[in-house]
């Protein structure tokens, strides 16, 4: 049975992959905030369990075992969040830290439940793949805001960042997921974007938050 300490760092080891699979242990040991010998203790234990593999002096990596390991307790985290908004009205701001707790339940049918009950969703509240119950993510085709031009208009289907301070700011902006937007200017010079959107005309957004909006573009 995988402990909550195990499935901290697997879940870790997931998000902090490159584009390659690789983390290196420095990383792993500032995002759990612990000290850089007990990260190199777990992760060598973790890789006796076949879910890391690890090697002296070099970057970590998920094994397949590791990476499905991961992508479930991600699972859980995300049909939490999920019937938290959906089916008992908290706002997206407010989830995160209860599906911290509720991740480690280690219950597949009240999880099974919980997705049968809400119609199988594929994202959480946060525009975020929900994997399915082997692990897998669905591919989504998205692009920053931040990449996009003046004349483009988009719709908004996901958070590249969701900390609480960045929701509170797209509350008290009436940005949620599913807005459409109207790039009416890029600014050259800092990437600040001016768009419109539904009782929203000429609004200014920075380049730090374009970069934490993830759009389709509308045909």
């Amino acid at each position: 049975m995988a402990t909550v300490t195990v499935e901290n760092y697997l879940k870790a080891l997931l998000a902090l992959a490159d584009p390659t699979g690789k983390v290196s242990i420095s990383d792993l040991s500032r995002s759990l905030g612990v000290s850089t010998p007990s990260a190199n203790s777990m992760v060598k234990k973790l890789a006796e369990r076949d879910l890391v593999n690890y090697e002296k002096y070099k970057p970590l990596s998920l094994t397949a075992a590791g990476r499905k390991a991961a992508a479930l307790v991600v699972r859980k985290h995300r049909l939490t969040e999920m019937f938290l908004v959906e089916r008992m009205g908290f706002g997206w701001e407010e989830v995160h830290a209860i599906a911290e707790q509720i991740e480690h339940v280690n219950s597949p049918d009240f999880f099974t439940r919980m997705d049968e009950i809400m119609g199988h969703p594929t994202l959480d509240p946060h525009g975020s793949p929900i994997p399915d119950a082997e692990g897998r993510f669905i591919q989504t085709h998205r692009r920053r805001l931040s990449d996009c031009q003046a004349g483009q208009t988009v719709t908004i289907v996901g958070l590249a960042h969701d900390s609480n301070d960045f929701l509170h700011f797209l509350n008290d902006r009436q940005l949620k997921l599913n807005s459409d937007l109207v790039i009416h200017h890029r600014e050259v010079f800092d990437g600040t974007l001016t768009v419109s959107y539904p009782g929203y005309d000429r609004v200014t957004l920075s380049q730090t938050v374009a970069d934490r909006l993830l759009v389709l573009q509308q045909d």
